[in-house]
């Protein structure tokens, strides 16, 4: 029987979001083997991936000290067996659709001199859903959607979290806020549950309504309310913060500064779409088209209109920009955003910029996305990034989406901030 264990510390169970330090005892000193992780999406696909380290002197292999001398990763990264799981399905990209269950991650270590030779393995269970958060599905009048509410009394501040643009949800984001404390609802707009299967405008009082939803919430007190975006949700946030009243803070990952391929529509002011010339896209060798370079020129006079009137917003926002976006150029719309602010005389903004990272900046170790189908122009898409340096950047804008939020909408420091 080998004596090879793994160890997660500090337990075999943890929250999404959370880093584990994985271990290996028993080994001979100096043995090298091949560590690898493996998890099954809840579409079925298989995502692996693997690294090669040499056990010390003590016969253990510690991944928060010993580097990996190849595989997947190189050097020293203690989640590297964990953001550099890739699909063995061509373009395809995590999926996780109930978030009740957890995402269990099998570790194995392998001998290198008997191929396929498991000398131990252990599942790391990592869970979306603290103890004690609740989820309720939404089916308010016309709203889709799921609130997530952390356990306690509150007054929590509130988010309205725009992950998806499109079909479905996305409940990793939300539900991984709340159990920081926050108030957190997430909408579809079209092909979930009854809502229409596709849209030829956007509604935005369909958005107003879900925020009156959010602001009715018990739990909410007097805390504020912000939006959080990724994509083409981005410009609908700069929409919602522009023109509906009372959001206190925005956070735009990864977007446009003007409207993106649908008309928008809200009491009679319509915002025309800035579009994308398919001639322009790039095709890779994989299938999967760039999209960057492609969008209509944003500055030209006839693009104008589609440019959104973000200085009439109260609220601040936080400007996310990926320098290895791949998608579009989410740099020059930042800069595009604040030079239009600042033509205002408004600085109620903040900017964060990643090097090296890609267009789809979510939560901490998630498997890192090369490709996947673009969910409105229904082809597949690469989204960009080096995938060591674009899990960094995950790690660190997910601290700073926390600290923005609970800076500006949180009720207990707005007093504070008051008082000073």
């Amino acid at each position: 029987m080998s004596q090879v264990q793994i160890q997660f510390l500090p337990s075999l169970r943890c929250l999404f979001d959370e880093p584990v330090n994985v271990t290996v005892k028993g080994l001979v000193p100096d043995q090298q083997v091949d560590l690898r992780a493996e998890v099954t999406d809840d579409k079925g696909v298989i995502f692996r991936s693997f690294a090669t380290y040499r056990a010390e002197c003590n016969g253990e292999i510690d991944l928060s000290s010993s580097p990996s001398l190849g595989g997947n990763y190189t050097g020293i990264e203690p989640m590297g067996l964990f953001w550099s799981l890739r699909p063995e399905t061509l373009h395809a990209k995590m999926n996780k659709k109930d978030v009740t269950k957890p995402y269990c991650v099998n570790i194995a270590v392998l001998d290198i001199k008997r191929p396929g030779k498991i000398l131990a393995e252990l599942t790391n269970e990592r869970y979306f859903m603290a103890e004690g958060v609740g989820r309720v599905p939404v089916k308010e009048e016309r709203i889709r959607g799921t609130l997530f509410i952390p356990p306690g009394e509150g007054p929590f501040p509130g988010v309205l979290d725009l992950y998806t643009f499109g079909g479905g949800l996305s409940e990793i984001r939300p539900c991984l806020l709340a159990n920081k404390g926050f108030l957190v609802l997430t909408v579809s707009l079209y092909g979930y549950d009854d809502l229409p299967k596709k849209v030829s405008m956007i509604d935005l009082e369909y958005f107003e309504d879900a925020l009156m939803f959010l602001k009715k919430q018990p739990k909410l007190g007097n805390c504020g309310v912000g939006v959080l975006s990724l994509s083409k949700s981005g410009d609908l946030a700069l929409s919602i913060a522009s023109l509906l009243p009372d959001v206190s803070a925005t956070v735009w990952i990864n977007g446009c500064s003007a409207n993106t391929m649908y008309p928008l529509h809200y009491k009679g002011i319509v915002i025309p779409p800035l579009m994308y010339d398919p001639q322009k896209t790039n095709p890779t060798k994989s299938g999967a088209v760039i999209i960057k370079g492609s969008m209509n020129d944003v500055t030209a006079e006839e693009n104008k209109d589609t440019v959104i009137p973000i200085e009439k917003a109260n609220g601040k926002f936080l400007f996310v920009a990926s320098q290895d976006d791949k998608m579009w150029d989410s740099c020059y719309y930042t800069e595009q955003a604040i030079k239009r602010l600042k033509s205002y005389g408004k600085q109620n903004y903040e900017v964060v910029t990643y090097p090296g990272a890609g267009h789809f900046l979510e939560t901490p170790y998630i498997p890192f996305c090369h490709s996947s189908v673009h969910g409105v122009i229904n082809m597949p898409v690469v989204w960009g990034g080096e995938p060591r340096n674009h899990a960094a950047a995950e790690v660190d804008l997910w601290k700073r989406i926390q600290l923005f939020f609970r800076y500006h909408l949180d009720e207990s420091i707005s007093s504070r901030k008051a008082k000073l």
